[in-house]
């Protein structure tokens, strides 16, 4: 009995270890090819701001932060665009800013004694055009400075401290990736009663290097949560059609 049975011990054994081997071959081969399959995440892209809506769409693209501040460098640093702005445009842009801003006088929105500030402001022209009508504490602040007139500074984070300023000014708003940031640092560096005037393109889309587009006024009185809307009404500046000024309330009310 003991010689019959042998063979077939030996067989189940035999059967048995083949079995196994092709278990284990298996396994390996499956981990194999997952050490071989590269594991990609895809790069993170920025969130959608609150205030986005039907009236202001945040443009995609930016796979990054650091993209979009590159972005806008290459607008920026471009050697052609900085001779035009520096020569050809110099004297016309001074003139136009200055007509602007004698007319914000005339409305009491700006005087002699206001500490202002231009966003995204260039070479400068705009803080120019302030000091030439006697507002003489001026300065605008861009990602590449252009001193005197320009300091570096990133508008999604002015580097000024809080109630800094009585009147701001920007024309640059269609580039700001976080319109509340933009809003929320103005609100934040403006003094309670102070004034801030935007220009903007609401019937045209704006240009390559905007990160935004606006379509009506709606969206900018939800994003100016501390101020009151002033005024709206019409400009011709430089391919802007619209001026929007903004007065911050003096009295808000801080919850506890």
């Amino acid at each position: 009995m003991n010689t019959k049975s042998t063979p077939l011990v030996t067989k189940c054994f035999l059967l048995s270890l083949l079995f196994s081997l092709l278990i284990f071959l298996s396994f390996f081969s499956i981990q194999s090819h997952k050490n071989k399959t590269p594991i990609t995440n895809p790069p993170p892209q920025p969130k959608q701001p609150p205030s986005s809506s039907s009236d202001l769409k945040i443009r995609p693209g930016y796979t990054s932060y650091e993209s979009y501040i590159q972005r806008q460098l290459n607008k920026t640093l471009n050697p052609k665009l900085r001779k035009v702005w520096t020569t050809r445009d110099w004297t016309r842009k001074i003139k136009v800013f200055t007509t602007f801003f004698s007319a914000l006088k005339q409305e009491n929105l700006i005087s002699n004694n206001s500490k202002a500030l231009c966003i995204g402001a260039r070479v400068g022209q705009e803080v120019e055009a302030l000091k030439r009508v006697g507002v003489s504490d001026s300065v605008g602040i861009d990602l590449v400075p252009y001193p005197p007139l320009v300091i570096r500074g990133d508008f999604h984070h002015q580097p000024f401290d809080d109630e800094t300023f009585d009147f701001e000014f920007s024309n640059v708003f269609d580039h700001a990736l976080y319109p509340e940031k933009f809003v929320g640092e103005i609100e934040r560096t403006l003094r309670p009663g102070g004034v801030c005037v935007l220009h903007v393109a609401l019937s045209r889309r704006a240009d390559k290097y905007s990160a935004n587009d606006l379509y009506s006024v709606g969206p900018l009185k939800s994003l100016f949560k501390r101020s009151e809307l002033v005024r709206v009404r019409t400009v011709d500046g430089f391919g802007l059609d619209t001026e929007v000024a903004f007065r911050k309330k003096r009295n808000l009310v801080t919850e506890s």
